[in-house]
């Protein structure tokens, strides 16, 4: 049963593997409605991030995995073109999940809701599927050819 009515999540989901799946089902375990923040390429130019997929290409490819898991009702998909999102101005988010290495950027969100005189995200944090090496499931790893989407390794 979600704890929470709405819940948010965001990434790049870049060569959406299996450490995306587990992050956004934890979003669908926390909240009755997720909303799912994809970053925009504009964005990731701004910042000098790596990603090969275009936006609508890594949208497609969550909305078939939101499909597959019977989760698209139950979903909005919002292009993201800051590090906040709707987090900072929609009050009815409860819960944000994320990974630890944006878990900082949760705190940040909390402070400026607060700021504005909004209630507290619960921050739900969740660990990196490892590969079969030990090291984290990533897009990077991917796009280097070391793993899969599975976090198989691609042996050379």
């Amino acid at each position: 049963m979600p704890k929470h009515r709405i819940v948010a999540v965001g990434g790049t989901f870049d060569h959406f593997h299996i450490g995306h799946e587990r992050l956004i089902s934890k979003a669908f375990e926390m909240g009755e409605f997720v909303i799912i923040g994809v970053t925009s390429d504009e964005f990731l130019r701004r910042i000098c991030k790596q990603h090969d997929q275009e936006f609508g290409e890594r949208v497609s490819r969550l909305i078939e995995f939101l499909k597959s898991r019977g989760f698209l009702e139950r979903s909005r998909i919002v292009k993201l073109d800051d590090p906040f999102g709707p987090t900072i101005y929609e009050p009815s988010i409860e819960g944000i999940v994320v990974t630890e290495e944006t878990a900082p950027r949760a705190e940040e969100a909390n402070r400026i809701r607060k700021e504005r005189g909004m209630g507290r995200m619960e921050i739900y944090v969740v660990e990196y599927v490892k590969s079969l090496d030990g090291l984290p499931v990533s897009s990077t790893r991917i796009r280097n050819k070391e793993i899969d989407e599975k976090g198989n390794l691609i042996k050379h």
